[in-house]
């Protein structure tokens, strides 16, 4: 790879180049998120309603984007095994493909969205105070579906070349847009949460064509050509990206499904302020996760390049390093929510009892966020292995445990908030099943890549 040779640089060093600029890039990535929300929250009269609308719109949102992590980070490490193996051509097939999948999604998903956009607000915990405000932040946004998708999925490719730096430029340019126009549409222009949605659709634009101009550029190492769908290679490809994929889709519904719960058990009044206090929340937890998956899906391609090439000892030297990383990460992300949270949540309300209600909450929330770095390296490594057969099941044994908890827990217990409580109860456990399986399964995975040939 022309930015970083997979073969022979030193493996911390690559962990590093890799890891960092996209732990970076998806926290930077979440501005688009955050900043639409803090300028909201603080627009008069209406900020803290509005703010629980778009908060109702966001799982939505990140449901559709879910589909450029299915096409993207199911391409991507596929793509760099092969280039380890040494199959070029099938290399580039792979990333045209992928790209082709991620637009035919994109036509697929915008007129469903535009269609079904009303029930689904309206099933996904909506109030009649919220709804006016969940549905135009959502018909804006899904208008620029198909550059949210291109420029999220065609920059894990972009990383999995080793050009992690041009993946974080094309990130960070948008997001910089976004929180110059933001400002300009919502408040100069009077354009409220239509502005919000409106400048994030211009800025996922732009990071769009930064993304496709890098993969067509003449120091690509694979270059991108638009491809044919082919049967097994899509499946492949779709398989690969089901576990990524499963887990943002379903963390979007489950987040639908907390919002419900809070609505349900607060009420007319304390329902719509513990729904604002979940959109803060998942701000911050947006914060946490993304840019560890950053770090964990970062170094992917350096993971899939070394499988293929059938270097396994720095396969393992790769796993190590990006869990103390991952590890490292979520200390600081977890001590900042105890000690700085009131910092944080004063970025998107000035009331006294959203802001004491939401604070209470996040360390709720935030309990078990070291041990789940654990949860999600276990998973993107299996993902980067090419064995969705594990990464799979983990994924999937999370969100029932959450779904489980969520549905449950309020039922013994009178705090209203008590479905908070959800997420740590889940991350414990998932990280103690998934470093188990880990455990057992990667020495027999190595064990046989030495003995055989490519699998994936």
């Amino acid at each position: 790879m022309k930015d970083l040779d997979f073969a022979h640089s030193p493996v911390w060093r690559l962990v590093i180049s890799l890891s960092i600029p996209t732990c970076l890039s998806q926290a930077v990535n979440v501005l688009y998120a955050v900043v639409d929300r803090m300028f909201i929250g603080h627009m008069p009269v209406d900020g803290a309603i509005a703010l629980a609308g778009v908060g109702v719109a966001a799982p939505v949102t990140s449901l559709i984007s879910s589909f450029a992590v299915l096409f993207g980070l199911g391409g991507a490490p596929l793509m760099a095994m092969r280039e380890g193996h040494g199959d070029h051509e099938e290399a580039v097939k792979v990333e045209g493909i992928g790209f082709a999948l991620i637009i035919i999604a994109s036509l697929v998903t915008t007129p469903l969205c535009l269609i079904l956009r009303r029930p689904l607000l309206s099933l996904f915990g909506s109030s009649v105070t919220t709804l006016p405000y969940a549905l135009e932040y959502l018909t804006w946004y899904v208008i620029g579906t198909p550059f949210a998708l291109i420029s999220t999925g065609m920059n894990s490719y972009l990383t999995s070349q080793g050009r992690s730096r041009r993946a974080m430029c094309a990130v960070i340019t948008g997001a910089v847009l976004n929180i110059a126009l933001d400002p300009l549409f919502i408040y100069v222009f009077g354009m409220g949460v239509k502005g919000a949605a409106l400048a994030t659709v211009i800025s996922q634009a732009v990071s769009a064509i930064v993304t496709v101009t890098g993969l067509l550029g003449p120091s690509t190492t694979i270059p991108l050509r638009l491809a044919r769908p082919e049967g097994l290679l899509s499946w492949k490809i779709t398989k690969l990206g089901l576990s990524p994929f499963l887990i943002i889709a379903t963390d979007s519904l489950l987040m639908i499904l907390l919002n419900t719960v809070l609505q349900l058990k607060g009420g007319p009044g304390l329902g719509d302020m513990l729904v604002t206090a979940s959109t803060i929340i998942q701000s911050y937890h947006m914060l946490v996760m993304n840019p560890l998956g950053g770090i964990t899906g970062g170094s992917q391609g350096l993971i899939s390049y070394s499988y293929g090439s059938g270097d396994v000892s720095r396969v393992k030297a790769a796993y190590l390093r990006v869990q103390v990383l991952a590890t490292l990460y979520t200390i600081i992300m977890m001590a900042l929510a105890w000690t700085a949270g009131d910092l944080f949540i004063a970025l998107f309300t000035q009331d006294g009892d959203v802001a004491a209600l939401t604070g209470h909450y996040l360390k709720v929330f935030t309990a078990m966020i070291i041990p789940l770095s654990l949860q999600y390296n276990n998973v993107d490594t299996f993902t980067a292995l090419g064995k969705p057969s594990a990464s799979l099941p983990l994924s999937l044994f999370r969100k029932a445990v959450f779904t489980i908890s969520l549905l449950t827990i309020p039922l013994f217990a009178s705090d209203p908030g008590a479905a908070f409580w959800a997420e740590p109860v889940s991350d414990i456990i998932a990280a103690a099943v998934s470093t188990t399986t880990m455990s057992i399964l990667l020495p027999r995975i190595l064990t046989r890549r030495k003995e055989s040939g490519l699998s994936i």
